[in-house]
């Protein structure tokens, strides 16, 4: 990610962590879940991410939904609470039947938006999400297509805003010109995969299927110049920061990182930070919102602490000039 325009890029509050849903139901069972929306919520958190396709790699019928589920048994069993949170779900990515995907997934067509998102709702025990993202793009449907059923979710008044997850930017750009021609909201959202660390060139991580998924300098700089959120998943590498037991993985092993972690302990021990928080405290500094998928209270702490924290200029040139 590039280090340009960081003037330009407004630093948002505490509440910029987004709390990932991804496995609850599935590795995380509902006590655990509970307990952490309860934490997130009582820590000034916001955000909760969640998807209609998680986790079907983890369920045994291969389908998703669970993540779901516990939002909306949480949500109603905590009255009131609906007004605190925003919700954002997402779309196109649930496997058309058990070991389908990639190959064979729902899609973003009118039909399976449609479809997909009325099961969201359901779930979730809500009549309206705060953000729908479409989780990865579709090259099968063509993309007006997609805005067109999606201006049908906003007049229905269930969609508040609309983003894109894992697609490249020209046709997030192509969408919002289609948008405006429809008068309809157009995507004010990506969600990459993205962190301190920079992947080799031509590489992707563990877990990102998508050829455009992992965020470019191109997409930032897209992002910024529409005053487009970002929001990052996988921030802190689950855990490879701070965990001796979990390696950084093959795909940052390269100089240029080598710098950068370097750099990355060195504004650590001033701040008397961990690198993880140091890393979202970055993060927020570039006017990105990360997504903390933890499973256990003491790691959310953390990372609350984490994007509490307020990098000096010194550091933050520091972290910046360290390619």
């Amino acid at each position: 990610m590039t280090s340009a325009h960081l003037d330009e890029t407004p630093r948002p509050p505490v509440s910029a962590l987004v709390l990932g849903a991804m496995t609850f139901g599935t590795l995380v069972d509902e006590k655990t879940s509970f307990a952490l929306l309860d934490r997130f919520v009582e820590g000034g958190g916001e955000w909760i991410d969640t998807a209609d396709c998680y986790t079907f790699w983890l369920s045994p019928d291969g389908r998703g939904g669970d993540s779901e589920r516990v939002l909306g048994r949480w949500l109603a069993a905590r009255p009131g609470m609906r007004e605190r949170v925003r919700i954002a779900t997402k779309v196109g990515a649930e496997p058309l039947w058990q070991g389908s995907w990639p190959q064979h997934r729902a899609g973003l067509s009118r039909r399976a938006i449609s479809e997909a998102f009325a099961g969201s709702l359901d779930r979730l025990g809500v009549e309206q999400v705060d953000l729908l993202w479409l989780h990865q793009e579709d090259r099968a449907t063509p993309i007006e297509e997609t805005v067109d059923a999606i201006a049908e979710q906003v007049a229905a008044g269930t969609v508040r805003r609309v983003g894109a997850s894992n697609h490249p930017a020209w046709r997030i750009e192509r969408a919002r010109a289609y948008a405006a021609t429809r008068n309809t909201l157009p995507i004010d959202a990506l969600q990459l995969n993205a962190t301190y660390l920079r992947v080799r060139p031509g590489t992707r991580p563990d877990g990102v299927v998508h050829p455009h998924g992992v965020l470019s300098d191109e997409q930032l700089d897209f992002a910024r110049a529409h005053r487009m959120e970002v929001w990052a998943y996988t921030p802190l590498l689950t855990g490879a920061y701070d965990n001796p037991a979990k390696p950084i993985p093959q795909v940052y092993d390269h100089p240029g990182n080598t710098r950068r972690l370097a750099a990355l302990q060195e504004v650590a021990r001033a701040t008397g930070a961990t690198r993880s928080q140091v890393v979202l405290a970055w993060l927020v500094s570039q006017g990105i919102r990360p997504i903390l998928g933890g499973s256990k209270l003491h790691q959310l702490d953390t990372a609350l602490e984490g994007v509490a924290l307020t990098l000096e200029e010194a550091h933050l040139a520091r972290l910046n000039s360290a390619d």
